[in-house]
């Protein structure tokens, strides 16, 4: 007599032989339908304990940088003592300590390139001693600047004199050649003045030191 149909779900009797293991010389201690080591389960689900946390190497989900955000690139900031200050960063460029003495640096030399034209010759000197009184004692950027324009203009201030009285035979020839130097080097130096390079006078004495 024939056993009638087990429904599905219904329990193992216990009579049926057990399956056999895998054939080979290491016999698997699992049957061939377990699932494998760490796979996941049925339906899909991870096993029990579930996967393991990230390690710190990477990302936390969402993209999102860990707690206390990621370094900036080359050592942070701000730098070691914080941004300099409005006054860190030094006087204006060309060895001036501040515009002031660049300002009295250019009334030595341009004003003594003036003085000359206005006064023909004689009065060239009389831009750089001012600038020597008024500034060169609390500068020695300025005192030497005054210097270099005040004993080049002296020296033509006095030939331009002396040449007033002798121009008047000679239709001014000489006295117009001695304004044109005093302008021209004037002029010169300003502009050396200007770029922050001391220059130095041609044809030139050291009446005062």
């Amino acid at each position: 007599m024939t056993e009638p149909p087990r429904p599905p779900g219904s329990g193992d009797p216990g009579n049926y032989p057990p399956e056999p293991t895998s054939p080979g010389p290491f016999p698997s201690a699992e049957p061939p339908t377990a699932p494998l080591s760490g796979a996941p389960g049925p339906a899909g689900y991870p096993p029990a304990g579930g996967y393991p946390p990230p390690t710190g190497d990477q990302p936390p989900s969402g993209d999102y940088p860990p707690a206390g955000g990621y370094p900036p690139p080359g050592g942070g900031y701000p730098p070691p003592g914080g941004y300099p200050t409005g006054g860190a960063y030094g006087g204006p460029g060309g060895g001036y300590a501040n515009n002031e003495d660049k300002t009295w640096a250019l009334v030595a030399h341009f004003g003594g390139a003036l003085g000359a034209l206005v006064s023909f010759g004689p009065l060239g000197f009389v831009a750089p001693l001012i600038a020597y009184l008024a500034r060169g004692q609390q500068s020695p950027t300025v005192r030497a600047h005054a210097l270099a324009a005040l004993n080049f203009q002296i020296l033509w201030s006095i030939i331009a004199f002396v040449l007033l009285f002798v121009s008047w035979c000679l239709l001014f020839l000489p006295s117009i050649a001695v304004v044109v130097i005093q302008i021209l080097f004037g002029i010169i130096a300003g502009i050396k003045a200007n770029e922050g390079t001391p220059y130095r006078y041609p044809m030139t004495a050291n009446f005062i030191k």
